[in-house]
């Protein structure tokens, strides 16, 4: 049974309880609320070569600005409150920044969303936006109806790919059968066909470090 909610809190929150076995979730609460949520590491995607995303910070195609502290005053969209490229990335920035949401922008919203946010920026209803590479790439190939109104003004260092993890809850044997599953994928002529309609290489053992530097960044937000 596949289930879907409208943000990451409360997937998160099913995961704690046990009532999801597997999932893709956000790097941002894996990395810093792993423990809280129940998550346990099943494989991380590997992307053109590479466990790293990124966050872009995107406008409209034809807007004037080429910089966060450009976007002052104007609308920004965030995806999720705990969204790692949608959230985190640009609150850390405007930190280091000696900024806040509040003193920079005239007006912050969320689309819930890294699609609803690329829409948001095409469509000119917000000004600005930080997105998932991931996705911003994949629907820059397959269908770049919208990201070909949009322009990266901004790229952030590299974070681990949002991870593939299993429930605490869930048993052992499923968790194993699972992880093996996911790690032979490439091996096989229709793993190979999923996986390239994703746009993702294969799938590798996760990797703590990959992860590290957001609860670094999340620990200069917090302070």
């Amino acid at each position: 049974r596949l289930i879907q909610r409208k943000t990451y809190a409360e997937i998160n929150e099913l995961f704690s309880k046990g009532k999801i076995d597997l999932g893709f979730i956000c790097s941002g609460p894996y990395a810093t609320q792993k423990k809280e949520y129940g998550f346990e590491l099943l494989a991380t995607p590997w992307v053109n070569g590479s466990p790293y995303y990124y966050s872009y910070l995107i406008v409209k195609k034809d807007s004037p600005i080429v910089s966060l502290e450009g976007l002052r005053g104007k609308v920004f969209a965030f995806t999720d409150p705990d969204s790692n490229t949608g959230k985190l990335v640009p609150v850390y920035w405007l930190a280091k920044l000696g900024e806040t949401p509040e003193t920079l922008f005239k007006k912050t919203l969320y689309t819930y969303s890294h699609d609803n946010s690329i829409l948001a920026v095409a469509k000119g209803l917000v000004d600005g936006a930080c997105v998932d590479s991931l996705i911003w790439e994949y629907y820059n190939r397959k269908n770049p109806v919208f990201t070909s109104k949009t322009r990266i003004i901004k790229k952030s260092k590299p974070y681990g790919i949002p991870p593939l993890v299993a429930s605490t809850h869930t048993p052992e044997m499923l968790r194993q059968q699972a992880r093996q599953l996911l790690l032979s994928m490439h091996e096989d002529q229709e793993g190979q066909t999923i996986l390239k309609e994703l746009m993702i290489d294969r799938f590798e053992p996760g990797q703590e470090k990959w992860y590290q530097s957001i609860r670094e960044m999340k620990e200069t937000v917090v302070q």
